[in-house]
């Protein structure tokens, strides 16, 4: 009787103890379970909102997108996936896009033309990858940029006049104005000349300028044209040694140095949402199908 007894208790026992590590267990799945759940969720609003911070954004393997906007950091503030970031980056029409907080800007280290100003956004400089323009006037900048460039050639290369004309299709100059003014600070000097034209037909602005002339050319600065055989080959012939040649004309289409793609055009324009005026698109169009007719006389 007292071994029955004996095997009772030890079999109570043994399921008590069961049901104890059963409902260990059952409360440690649900924990996990939880804590599964709640990671998953914060991985899902971390997706959704793609937060920067700033050691992702000071490490090497970050690569800063071409095109930024200045926000306040205000309007992320209440999102708990994003507090201390410094931004965050998102696509936009398959292009990458920064929106930094206003409040980074100067330990970003970036450069900002002509400043930097709250809800713009800027597209990266084609020859400085740490150096944003404003989209608003990024087209009359390098178009500026690419005029003085070529009125410091002809001057490097001793030529006496130099006139540069700005060549659209009738479809893209019919009903506009373009008012050009031309600056530039060069090696060989200062250079300035100005012009505002109407556009007729396919003549969308003309340049000439006049020079003292010199029999000693020098190699000018390269930017925009740094890659153009037509201007490499004109620079060879000037100062190869014989400098024979008197007059050339040129004539460089603006496509092969634009400002900017037409995709990356067209999200800005979605970033922007231009309700007046020319779009980036239409303008990125036009600078595509412009030619710049270089010439020069020695």
């Amino acid at each position: 009787m007292e071994k029955k007894n004996e095997l009772i208790t030890s079999i109570v026992n043994k399921a008590t103890n069961a049901s104890i590590k059963t409902a260990e267990e059952v409360k440690k799945g649900v924990k996990l379970f939880s804590e599964q759940t709640k990671k998953t969720i914060i991985e899902q609003r971390v997706k959704k909102y793609n937060p920067l911070f700033k050691e992702k954004f000071k490490s090497k393997e970050f690569k800063l997108p071409n095109i930024i906007e200045i926000v306040d950091d205000a309007v992320r503030r209440d999102i708990d996936v994003c507090e201390g970031a410094i931004g965050w980056t998102d696509k936009i029409n398959g292009v990458e896009v920064l929106h930094l907080y206003d409040e980074f800007i100067k330990e970003s280290k970036i450069t900002f033309v002509p400043f930097d100003k709250c809800d713009a956004v800027y597209c990266v400089d084609s020859f400085s990858k740490n150096r944003f323009i404003n989209v608003n006037n990024i087209f009359e900048l390098t178009t500026n940029e690419k005029l003085a460039e070529l009125e410091h050639i002809a001057y490097c290369l001793g030529a006496k006049t130099c006139s540069i004309e700005i060549l659209e299709s009738n479809e893209q100059a019919a009903g506009t104005t373009t008012k050009v003014s031309v600056k530039g600070s060069y090696p060989a000097g200062n250079i300035e000349a100005n012009a505002s034209t109407k556009n007729m037909n396919k003549n969308a602005g003309k340049n000439i300028s006049y020079f003292e002339g010199n029999a000693m050319p020098k190699m000018p600065t390269l930017k925009w044209f740094g890659y153009d055989d037509n201007i490499k080959g004109l620079i060879d012939m000037r100062c190869s040694g014989n400098n024979t040649i008197k007059s050339k004309v040129l004539e460089l289409s603006c496509s092969s140095s634009a400002t900017m793609s037409q995709k990356t055009a067209i999200a800005i324009d979605k970033m922007i949402k231009t309700k007046a005026g020319m779009s980036m698109e239409a303008k990125s169009i036009r600078e595509h199908s412009s030619r710049l007719v270089f010439e020069v006389q020695f």
